[in-house]
């Protein structure tokens, strides 16, 4: 397997993008900072009030990465019609160096839900769109080929954080889906809407959660306003997200899982899907997880280990899940056990 990297240029524009767009996550405040403590974790919110009534719109978890651009908002803000334009100009740049861009059809859509606050509450991309992603984050170029290629978009979130930050988007997703065509495929009991289809595309976009239980079913994810498809093994996919940029415009920021645990949760679902009509998926499940492990492996050992760690940690259903694949892929195997 070959892997080509970024140039040096390019892989400094994009986290110079980065940097960009993340600014521009506290250039909305409105009113006081405020900061809370719940269960144990400390969250920033814009405390401002509409009318009679006040308002907490949540901003994110406390770090020193935010604290840092909160202190920095008012200048940040006096900076946005040149900062605007910088953004254009290194996305047209990184497209020239050959990254991979986001499509109208899919850049329009993640741009409305991030503009609806669906990544700033938990929403997380996940699947084959969350891959296409990680282009700028590793400096490598993606393999070329059905790896890389999907219509669908997936969106992931934890159901109990809609407790923790008391927050919800400003908008539901369900009326931007309905605003750009997609229509609510209906359930068994025409009730629970998690999955649509745009109509003439075909592309689906579908809303998930983690299961802690047995059974795997449908739940509410309140803090999207839609429910959601609860699946095994997603809270190990979505826990400590990270921020990336889509090439759309001038960037979209986006929460995606971090490329290790989505290298080791690909070899969980690879086996998840080997047998049925997901047998494709199976295979582009382990090309996925082949080409990450291979990259991570290189420059980020400690956190592969770290995820290969916590996930054979978690019982023995999880390792002959990942056995299983593996068995199928001996040079990641090697590599894997090899993790000092």
């Amino acid at each position: 397997m070959n892997i080509t990297s970024l140039s040096t240029s390019a892989h400094t524009a994009y986290h110079d993008l980065r940097n960009l767009v993340l600014n521009e996550t506290v250039m909305e405040i409105r009113g006081k900072l405020v900061k809370r403590d719940i269960n144990g974790k400390t969250y920033w919110y814009d405390h401002y009030r509409v009318g009679t009534t006040t308002k907490d719109r949540y901003i994110g978890e406390d770090c020193p990465e935010i604290e840092t651009r909160l202190k920095r908002a008012t200048r940040l803000k006096q900076a946005l019609p040149a900062q605007k334009s910088k953004r254009s100009t290194l996305v047209r740049l990184l497209r020239a160096e050959g990254m991979l861009s986001v499509d109208r059809k899919t850049g329009s859509l993640l741009k409305a839900f991030s503009e609806a606050g669906v990544f700033r509450v938990g929403g997380v991309l996940v699947g084959t769109q969350a891959f296409r992603l990680y282009e700028g984050e590793l400096g490598v170029k993606l393999p070329a080929g059905d790896t890389s290629v999907t219509d669908d978009i997936d969106i992931a979130g934890f159901e109990r954080l809609t407790l923790a930050i008391g927050d919800s988007t400003n908008r539901t997703p369900g009326s931007i889906l309905e605003d750009l065509e997609f229509e609510p495929i209906p359930t068994l009991d025409n009730q629970a809407v998690w999955k649509w289809r745009q109509s003439g595309s075909g592309a689906e976009v579908e809303f998930l959660t983690p299961s802690f239980e047995e059974n795997e079913g449908i739940r509410p994810l309140k803090s999207l306003n839609v429910s959601a498809r609860a699946l095994h093994h997603l809270n190990f996919l979505i826990a400590e997200p990270i921020y990336v940029v889509g090439l759309y415009r001038e960037g979209i920021l986006v929460r995606t899982p971090r490329p290790e645990r989505y290298a080791i949760h690909k070899l969980i679902i690879a086996d998840r899907r080997r047998r049925g009509p997901d047998s494709l998926k199976s295979r582009k499940d382990r090309a996925q997880a082949a080409f990450l492990i291979r990259v991570l492996a290189e420059d980020r050992p400690y956190e592969l280990k770290g995820a290969w760690d916590t996930a054979r940690a978690a019982g023995p259903k999880w390792r002959d899940r990942l056995d299983a694949s593996l068995a199928r892929m001996p040079e990641e195997k090697a590599i894997l056990d090899g993790l000092a």
